[in-house]
């Protein structure tokens, strides 16, 4: 199957796979790291045309840019790379905040450099916005570090819309990533259309929903150490999960029809929401890989569509998606 190609933004603009892959559960949050599984993905998701490869500073804390850099050293020039800076920790994962001061830009941007065994990156993310620092200072920076050319295009990740435009009046924002999917809509209100007034691409993570809407996900199926059983991810636990679950059986009658996985139709109605869209769903396992590239195939008629629309009404899924929404600039 050949992966199709998309262009993030248009001022400054990033051409990528339309499927990309989510490194960061290779290293931690999603149950036990596998730095093996993850080099073998990344490898099998080059070899798919799955080139643009997504990971962050805080991922492990370092390792995943250390584990993704290992995996594309020899062929660093089929990928479109991006990283992120913005949520600070320690080497031994302690966390201490947001930071987006323009000193800890230039800083981090060397040390993800350096650690990832390259001498750009192709897209730069500021993870979460700092509310402590103008956006224009911290974009400031990362426009620096653009002219020095260790960075190629800009991104920024959960911003509303009114820091949005702020930071593209200070240099063009190729692309913004937010969370969206069939279960995550609330960016098509406010955020959507700025974005696309301005020629800013679309990310969505977790198009998957964490992995809720692959129909594997159970009450108890989730391993020791899987951040997602936590409170911090309240619509996959206790009675949220079970209302969601029902869900997802909507959304799987409907793939059942259309002879796919329900995870391959949940990442083809986010491929359906625009050329401007590449998703990064992420997983640490080829089998999966190789299940969300089938997602290409899957082609959606209107009436489909409605289907899905019917299946999953916005506002129908229980549960807030963050347990503590205090780092989203909303």
């Amino acid at each position: 199957m050949t992966i199709q190609q998309r262009t993030l933004g248009t001022t400054s603009p990033l051409t990528v796979s339309a499927l990309g892959l989510g490194c960061m559960g290779m290293s931690e949050f999603y149950g036990t790291p596998d730095e093996q599984g993850g080099i073998e993905t990344i490898h099998r998701a080059l070899d798919l045309g799955v080139t643009f490869l997504d990971t962050a500073d805080m991922y492990g804390p370092f390792t995943n840019e250390r584990l993704v850099g290992r995996a594309i050293a020899a062929r660093r020039d089929e990928v479109q790379l991006a990283t992120k800076f913005g949520n600070q920790r320690t080497e031994d994962g302690t966390r201490l905040g947001i930071n987006g001061r323009p000193e800890y830009v230039r800083a981090a941007c060397d040390a993800s450099l350096m650690r990832l065994g390259v001498d750009h990156i192709d897209l730069y993310y500021q993870h979460r916005v700092d509310f402590t620092v103008p956006i224009e200072e911290t974009v400031g920076a990362m426009k620096e570090l653009v002219e020095a050319g260790k960075v190629r295009h800009l991104g920024l990740s959960e911003a509303g819309a009114d820091t949005i435009r702020r930071a593209h009046a200070v240099h063009p924002i190729t692309a913004l990533q937010s969370e969206y999917s069939l279960f995550t809509r609330d960016l098509e209100d406010d955020i959507l259309p700025v974005v696309r007034e301005l020629g800013i691409g679309l990310v969505p993570y977790s198009p998957l929903g964490r992995g809720i809407l692959t129909g594997r996900l159970t009450q108890g199926s989730l391993a020791d150490g899987d951040s997602r059983a936590s409170a911090y991810f309240p619509r996959l636990n206790g009675d949220n999960l079970d209302a969601n679950l029902a869900l997802v059986r909507a959304v799987t009658e409907i793939a059942e029809r259309l002879d796919c996985t329900p995870g391959q139709l949940a990442l083809a109605w986010v491929l359906a929401q625009g050329d401007d869209v590449a998703p990064i769903p992420g997983t640490k396992r080829v089998r999966y890989l190789e299940e969300n590239v089938g997602a290409h195939a899957v082609r959606l008629t209107d009436e489909d569509l409605a289907a899905l629309e019917r299946a999953v009404p916005r506002g129908s899924v229980a549960g807030d998606r963050y347990g503590d929404m205090s780092s989203i600039d909303a």
